[in-house]
Formats: C-alpha cells, sequence, structure tokens
C-alpha cells in the first residue's frame, strides 16, 4: 500500500476509538491525515470537548511535518524549546508537541500517512493510535526511541 484510502483511514479511526472505550478512556477525537497532511476522516466521539478535533489534527500534522512521531516532537520541545518554538511558528501554530501523533506506515516503512488522537491522557491517546495502526497490518511509528 502506497497510499492511505477512506476505507483504511476510516477502520484506523474507528479501531482507535473501540480502543479507547476498550481501555475506558475519556471520549476521544480521532483525526487521520494522508501523507500530504490532508484530512481524510475525523470522529469526535459523543462527550469529547470543543478543541479536541484540532488537537487530535494538530499531532498527526505535527508527526507528517517533522518526520516524527509526536512523542519524539514533545521530547524536543523539552530539550530544544527554540527549536520547536520556531517550527511552530513556521507551522502557523499547527504543531501539537504531545503524545498522541503516530506516523503510518506501510509494509516497505515508507510513510502513508498519520493519525492524531486527543481525549485522554496523551499515553492512552497515543496507545489508542498505535494499536489501531497495527490492528489493520499497518506500521505505527509514534516516536519511541529505542
Amino acid at each position: 500500500m502506497s497510499t492511505l484510502n477512506l476505507e483504511t483511514a476510516t477502520a484506523i479511526a474507528q479501531r482507535a476509538l473501540a480502543t479507547g472505550r476498550e481501555r475506558r478512556a475519556a471520549p476521544l477525537t480521532a483525526a487521520v491525515l494522508d501523507a500530504g497532511g490532508h484530512l481524510i476522516v475525523l470522529l469526535r466521539e459523543d462527550g469529547a470537548s470543543l478543541l479536541r478535533p484540532q488537537i487530535a489534527i494538530g499531532k498527526a500534522w505535527g508527526a507528517l511535518a517533522l518526520g516524527k512521531g509526536s512523542r519524539l516532537i514533545a521530547a524536543d520541545a523539552q530539550q530544544r524549546p527554540a527549536f520547536i518554538g520556531a517550527a511552530n511558528a513556521l507551522a502557523d501554530g499547527r504543531l501539537v508537541p504531545a503524545p498522541g501523533g503516530v506516523l503510518i506506515r506501510d509494509a516497505a516503512g515508507a510513510v502513508i500517512g498519520a493519525v492524531g488522537i486527543s481525549g485522554d491522557t496523551s499515553d492512552i491517546d497515543e496507545q489508542c493510535a498505535v494499536s489501531a495502526v497495527e490492528a489493520l497490518g499497518l506500521q505505527a511509528d509514534a516516536g519511541v526511541a529505542a
């Protein structure tokens, strides 16, 4: 698979929300973007707060923009705040440097999109994203340092 289609993107978002329900997470929002950063699907659970769609999109978009999962972007924000601040200014504030933004890679390792989850703690958001991507047989790149 070299591109991310609507069917697969929808399945990822639905699986992420289902994982959240299994884990008794707070109401989640899932955004799936293609490799160019364009929104394919956004699912917002009943009760998810007002800003969750923008946060979910920002986590996924930031992962694509910087080429790494948002966990590493969050670490960069701690270690190199001037760089992430400058990158976010260049991105018109679209980066959300918190775990929950996961690159989606195909079997060959090529980035085909990203998923961003928001609603619970960043760690739970990320777990839901990783679980959803892997459930569809794709590779989840959350930016976890090896």
